[in-house]
């Protein structure tokens, strides 16, 4: 039977940015490129333009031939993810996009794999000839193209892990055609709550994933099937079993706001009440953390919530440092309704069912109208996905406050949300996330205070 490769990819110069797709339609027997297509597509991001090569490129086969199996290589572990069904689409550009694809060809005729970015040249060179000619105003033309012939050899064996059965199954079939055999496969990248919620009171819940919840939380760091071992093992898709082309990440050095008055009184102090200032312990503190954040040297901008607590930390740390401090509403701490300024005692006293409801049930809110945990995941994950766009490879100091610290660190692990009761996070300390460009996070510091002692 016919069997189609289709190799795609996308770009944009700027995310979002002007953009471009390319693809190419292989014969997996042979490895003769059978199509290339390619197109300048306007404004969009990067995951818009490779969504649309995909598309393109599943078009092409098909008009080839509907009834040849196809497998699809991309070097976009968020594409590949996502088609395979073991990834969540969240965004809403790309929903549409994905549903189309997955629409072009019946369930199962279609496999997706990931592989490096340096293999998948053909269509990558095609995507930058196609946002080259938008530059210049015009449309790609095939008839000038020089994508293939500077594209490195087709390596037609699917990528994986050592002993994966498709890899194995693609060179007997190779073989069998007389075809040249493929290349080896190369490995799949692939308590209480101490919070400005009571700007600290320790207490002791539980909480059941909601609906909300998984829309935010996004399992950057969940290893795909392909990822497990021959024993059986999930292999890590970050550190040592990380691909190695994946870059510099980007880095967010998560800084917690020192002391205000309401903390040592473990009081409530979210978004909704009174915007407290540092106290003098909290300068303090403040100062010590940017004279750490000095010595180190790494951070290369700074993105603060817009209390008054975090602007006043961001900039003592600033003037150290020699940064702007951007504000960015989606850092502030969640609204804690009728609760600001209470400390845990007294909202058990007073609204005992609406603490119990909100420690057991992530979509439950303060009393009042506050801001439940589910809603505030939404917001961090958004202000998240906004920011590791815009900060690319960069090291990015975020000011901001506890909830949000202990979401961002909760997405990263994949874990449930009765996690943010588990996680102590003390005033000006120092937590560390790197987001990959495969859509992986690493959690490399939590809770670090050592700054503050001596």
């Amino acid at each position: 039977m016919r069997e189609f490769i289709v190799e795609a990819d996308g770009g944009s110069r700027g995310n979002p940015g002007p953009a471009g797709y390319g693809s190419v339609v292989i014969d997996a027997a042979t490895g003769e490129t059978l199509v290339e297509r390619a197109e300048y597509i306007g404004i969009a991001t990067n995951n818009v333009a490779e969504y649309r090569g995909l598309l393109a490129g599943l078009r092409a086969a098909r008009e080839l031939d509907p009834a040849a199996p196809v497998r699809v290589r991309m070097d976009s572990k968020l594409v590949v993810e996502q088609m395979s069904g073991r990834w969540k689409i969240k965004h809403p550009g790309m929903k549409p996009l994905a549903a189309e694809a997955a629409g072009i060809y019946p369930p199962g005729q279609v496999t997706y794999e990931w592989i490096p970015r340096e293999h998948n040249k053909h269509a990558d060179r095609l995507a930058n000839e196609a946002m080259d000619a938008g530059k210049r105003g015009e449309q790609w033309d095939a008839g000038a193209s020089m994508a293939a012939l500077n594209a490195a050899p087709v390596d037609r064996t699917p990528s994986g892990p050592p002993g994966d059965a498709r890899a194995g199954a693609a060179k007997a079939r190779e073989a069998l055609a007389g075809g040249r055999a493929g290349s080896a496969p190369a490995p799949a990248s692939a308590g209480g709550y101490t919070g400005d919620t009571a700007d600290t009171a320790t207490v002791t819940g539980t909480a059941t994933t909601s609906d909300a919840d998984r829309r935010a939380a996004r399992t950057l760091a969940s290893p795909s099937p392909a990822s497990a071992s021959a024993s059986g093992q999930a292999q890590p898709s970050v550190g040592w079993g990380a691909a190695p082309d994946l870059g510099a990440p980007a880095t967010f050095v998560l800084l917690r706001h020192g002391e205000t008055p309401l903390t040592p009184e473990k009081r409530f102090s979210g978004s909704g009440g009174s915007d407290p200032a540092l106290s003098a312990v909290g300068r303090e503190q403040a100062e010590r953390v940017a004279d750490a954040l000095a010595r180190r040297g790494t951070v290369q901008h700074i993105v603060a919530s817009p209390l008054a607590r975090t602007r006043e930390t961001a900039a003592a740390v600033a003037a150290r440092l020699g940064l702007e401090v951007t504000v960015d509403d989606g850092l502030r701490e969640t609204d804690f309704g009728a609760w600001e300024g209470l400390t845990f005692g007294e909202v058990r006293e007073r609204y005992p069912d609406d603490l119990n409801a909100w420690l057991a049930d992530p979509e439950a809110e303060p009393t009042g109208g506050g801001e439940s945990f589910a809603a505030t995941a939404v917001r961090i994950a958004a202000a998240r996905d906004k920011l590791v766009a815009a900060y690319a490879g960069r090291t990015v100091l975020l000011v901001t406050h506890v909830t949000p610290i202990k979401t961002l660190v909760r997405l990263a692990l994949g874990a449930p949300p009765e996690s943010l009761f588990r996680m102590e996070l003390s005033a000006a300390s120092l937590s560390v996330v790197a987001y990959y460009a495969d859509g992986n996070a690493s959690v490399r510091l939590l809770n670090d205070t050592s700054h503050l002692r001596g």
